[in-house]
Order: structure tokens, then sequence, then C-alpha cells
């Protein structure tokens, strides 16, 4: 359990990076951890774009460690892992991208998103989700890296011995 929960925080931090990215090209502002860190820290949300790029990392992180925690072994359906990691992944993403706009957003920073800025929220999530869990299951590792190293269509078998997430 330990093993997937490294292996998840670290799939949660690489999958913040290309949630933020995505994010980050069509949204000029800091994300939403910058407003937290406002409220908290006292000032602007742009007087804390360190904290609230540091903040959003450990989210993702934390959020990728309970994913692999509760996904990481797959189930016993007939779908091959990338597809019951992807299904999973996009489910879990949406119910953090709900449970951020409404608890996190509007309950404890007293936010609410425009239209426009909810949908750039609930498809970052997305992104960041379908990313999660497409490496995720049945101890699989198909990492951005190693799928590159391979060429761009064929997957790596991990190694029987690793455990790992990615």
């Amino acid at each position: 359990m330990a093993s997937n929960a490294t292996n998840g925080f670290v799939g949660g931090l690489f999958s913040t990076v290309v949630m933020t990215a995505f994010r980050e090209s069509i949204s000029l502002s800091y994300p939403p951890t910058a407003e937290f860190c406002a409220k908290f820290l006292g000032g602007e949300p742009n007087d804390h774009p360190v904290g609230a790029i540091a903040l959003h990392l450990l989210y993702g992180g934390f959020a990728g460690s309970l994913f692999a925690i509760a996904f990481g072994d797959g189930s016993n359906s007939a779908l091959d892992a990338e597809t019951e990691g992807t299904i999973g992944g996009l489910g879990y993403g949406l119910l953090l991208s709900l449970f951020g706009e409404r608890v996190m957003l509007g309950r404890l920073l007293d936010m609410t998103l425009e239209e426009d800025e909810s949908i750039i929220f609930h498809a970052g999530h997305a992104m960041y989700a379908s990313r999660s869990g497409r490496g995720s299951v049945r101890g699989r590792n198909y990492s951005p890296v190693s799928a590159s190293l391979a060429g761009e269509n064929e997957i790596v078998e991990p190694n029987p011995s690793s455990q790992a997430f990615w």
C-alpha cells in the first residue's frame, strides 16, 4: 500500500503539471489555490504565485495517492488495464472537480466560477484524471517517459518484480 501511495503521489504530481499547463495556456490567472493562500496568508492572490503552485502540486499528489491506493490493484472487469484505469480515472477526476468547485471554492473560499472558468476547471480535472488513471491499475508501468522511449504506439510492460505506479 505504501508503494501505491508513493507512486500515486508522483503520478499525481505529473498529472497536476499536465493539468496546470493546460489551464495556464488558456487562463491568464493562477490556480484557485492562489485564492486559498491569499485568504489564509493575507494579501492578494497574485502575491502568492509560488505558494499557489506548490499547494496545487501538493493537492494533486495527495489525490493521486488516494486514487492509487483505492484503484491500484484494478478489478476483475473484462476491460484492459488502460481502459479500466482511464474510465475509473475520469470518474474520480469529475468527483474531485465537483468537490473542488462546490466545497473548496464555493464553501471554503466563497468563490463562484463564471461559466467559462467552470468549464476550464472541469476540463483540466478531466485531463488530470485520465492521465492518473491510465497508468494506475494492475501494477502496469505505463509512464509517459517509458512510452516515449519505446515509440509512439508501443506499451512497455513492467518488470514483474516492480510495483511501480508509473
